[in-house]
């Protein structure tokens, strides 16, 4: 897409993939079975269902040079198919995802402001 677009010369102001990574300084991964881990409900207490399910939920955390945080989540329905690498890069790509609006809504004020 984002060569279709510069083919077409479409180069007013925009939000592009490379000014989304570049916002990008760090990331966390973990499961939801990871971040229980420590928590005042031991292992033992919680059904064996849930912490099978916990064990397939990836969460990724994305912080914005700003310092702001964006989540994203993967969740794996079938055991037998969950891959940690995988799921980290959807819970990664679903995280991106929401930096997207708020980078269009700052840049659309910024163009406004500009007026």
């Amino acid at each position: 897409m984002e060569k279709e677009i510069q083919d077409k010369g479409l180069n007013a102001p925009r939000v592009t993939p490379a000014s989304i990574d570049a916002l990008i300084i760090d990331e966390l991964y973990f499961t939801a079975y990871e971040a229980s881990i420590g928590q005042d409900v031991s292992p033992q207490e919680r059904p064996l269902v849930a912490m099978q399910a916990h064990g397939l939920l990836t969460f990724c955390v994305l912080t914005l040079r700003n310092g702001f945080t964006v989540t994203g989540e993967s969740a794996c329905a079938s055991p037998e198919n969950f891959n940690a690498e995988i799921g980290r890069k959807i819970a990664r790509e679903n995280a991106r995802a929401k930096v997207w609006p708020l980078e269009g809504y700052l840049l659309k004020q910024r163009l406004a402001d500009a007026l």
